[in-house]
């Protein structure tokens, strides 16, 4: 597709601002500095970075419309800091238990509201990246929808690990329900806006080979050492079931890197198949 932005001055923050994951920062530093006594903090943080984002979008040279996520960033962290500038310590405290859930659920109601309405939310940064003529073609239009519709299961997972933690388990800070298992869905999104692309053009396109599955799951394989150990370290699970992921995590990663290698074909001669297994 013919890419609009440039790499002239100011091209790296032209296409910083054209990442929803940019758009999602607000969020992102809300989830992690909210805790016990950090609500104020966490929100004001948030929302002043949302309110900077959305400038900076505005002043740039080019003319951008606003953007569904940028406005739900400042309307959302607006609204939380009154609530809780006016909240009694009670509800303060509420909103420091269940805040991570909130602001998951509410991610995940702007994913799947925003393709309710026919505009998922990654589209209009998408539109930026592309060509007009791009924009209502099927590759572009089911790019998108996918990518969208994957973006609020993942917030719809977080949410609900984070609920089971502080709803069942009663505890608002277990390793598996408020940290590993969001952290994993997050990182499967964001591997798969990567990856899902490449397939449909590979589809579309005559030449052009798919993807490999391996490029999909290297994020997520390359997480299940540290998680491990991390369950190790705090005695998060049974023993064997740490050092079982650890081992899993390098069996892995050494399958991944010899599949890569087999790939590479030696210098100075062509690349001859092969009849090694492959992740697809």
């Amino acid at each position: 597709m013919k890419a609009v932005a440039g790499t002239a001055p100011g091209g790296r923050l032209d296409a910083a601002l054209e990442s929803p994951i940019v758009g999602m920062s607000p969020w992102i530093i809300f989830s992690v500095l909210v805790g016990p006594g950090r609500f104020e903090l966490a929100v004001g943080l948030a929302l002043a970075v949302a309110v900077v984002l959305l400038i900076a979008t505005r002043m740039r040279e080019r003319g951008t419309s606003l953007k569904i996520l940028e406005v739900s960033d400042v309307v959302f962290f607006a609204v939380l800091a009154a609530v809780g500038a006016a909240a009694s310590p009670g509800t303060l405290q509420w909103l420091e238990t269940y805040a991570g859930e909130i602001s998951n659920l509410a991610l995940a109601v702007i994913a799947f509201g925003s393709m309710a309405v026919r505009v998922p939310f990654t589209m209009q940064y998408g539109r930026e990246r592309v060509g007009p003529e791009y924009w209502k073609s099927p590759e572009f239009l089911r790019i998108n929808y996918v990518i969208t519709g994957v973006w609020g299961a993942a917030f719809l997972v977080a949410a609900i690990a984070g609920g089971f933690g502080d709803l069942v388990l009663h505890n608002q800070d277990n390793l598996w329900t408020a940290w590993i298992i969001q952290i994993a869905a997050i990182v499967a999104a964001l591997s798969f806006t990567e990856w899902y692309p490449q397939l449909v053009r590979s589809r579309t396109r005559t030449g052009e080979p798919p993807p490999p599955v391996r490029n999909l799951l290297i994020p997520l394989a390359g997480l299940i050492i540290p998680v491990g150990v991390v369950s190790l370290i705090f005695d998060a699970a049974a023993s064997w079931f740490g050092v079982g992921l650890i081992l899993i995590g390098v069996i892995l990663a050494r399958a991944i890197n010899k599949d890569v290698g087999m790939e590479r074909p030696s210098r100075g001669h062509p690349r001859r198949k092969r009849s090694s297994w492959r992740l697809r």
